[in-house]
């Protein structure tokens, strides 16, 4: 199916954007994107067409929400006076094409539980291990073999033997920790859709192993609060340099989640 797509997109940059692990580019260029127990291949064909390996239907009951193509990101670029604030102002322009996915919550959970403290390759090879070790095994539109991401029941059933086997070292407690809670029902993903931030963040942390910054991660690209700012190394650094009197949060909501992709992914690139 090819698509006229108006609004920012750059497959590449969301691929390399640091929110998602299991996009994986090919060799003629299009991206193979794991989406829970979903698999779809994406190609940009030069100025606004894209071709997607699925038809109208699908495209409009998943893909379409998942790459959050209801959202005008041109808009919300243009909330930004260069002479207001210069440098976000070049990181947009930079890197738009950017876009916070509406990915699956729970494997966010699990995903960024397993980020802490690693490398982006690190954290694929780990997410992709944890479904090969329970996730069911399916086959994409041209053949190949891949992995749904597993249930939260999969993942509280694997000992401790197969989750060190997913090379997640020290993070195999926490992993078990948030399966099971999510599992047993004492976790309630999708009844934070909706919560106020606060909340969302409380609730999220008192799960065993996962802190602020994970929770904000989780907030962000698994809930879709786009308000939600997650702090790292690059993040701070920004704040440190760029806002020495203060990053103006409440005028910038309640977007700041879009804004720190941008802040974080033009740092990124250019260090």
């Amino acid at each position: 199916m090819i698509l006229t797509i108006n609004d920012d997109l750059d497959l590449a940059k969301i691929a390399d954007s640091g929110q998602c692990f299991r996009w994986e580019r090919q060799e003629d260029n299009s991206y193979r994107i794991l989406h829970g127990n979903h698999c779809l291949y994406a190609a940009s064909l030069g100025g606004s067409q894209y071709e997607f390996s699925c038809d109208e239907k699908e495209f409009s009951s998943i893909w379409r929400d998942y790459l959050d193509l209801n959202e005008n990101y041109a808009s919300i670029r243009s909330r930004i006076e260069p002479d207001r604030d210069p440098f976000l102002f070049a990181a947009m322009e930079q890197e738009k094409g950017i876009r916070i996915l509406r990915q699956d919550s729970w494997e966010m959970l699990i995903t960024f539980i397993i980020s802490q403290n690693r490398n982006i390759p690190a954290i694929r090879r780990s997410v992709q291990l944890l479904s090969e070790a329970c996730g069911q095994r399916k086959l994409d539109s041209r053949g190949m073999e891949y992995f749904a991401f597993p249930e939260p029941e999969a993942v509280a059933a694997l000992d401790e033997e197969a989750l060190t086997a997913c090379r997640l070292g020290y993070r195999c407690k926490y992993v078990h920790a948030a399966a099971a809670a999510v599992y047993e029902g004492t976790i309630d993903l999708d009844s934070l859709i909706h919560e106020e931030e606060e909340k969302t963040l409380k609730t999220l942390t008192s799960i065993y192993g996962v802190g602020i910054k994970v929770a904000n991660c989780v907030s962000l690209f698994g809930l879709h609060h786009i308000n939600a700012f997650p702090k790292d190394v690059w993040i701070n650094r920004i704040l440190e340099a760029e806002y020495p009197n203060g990053y103006p949060f409440e005028e910038y909501s309640p977007y700041n989640g879009v804004y720190q992709q941008y802040m974080y992914a033009y740092y990124r690139n250019r260090a």
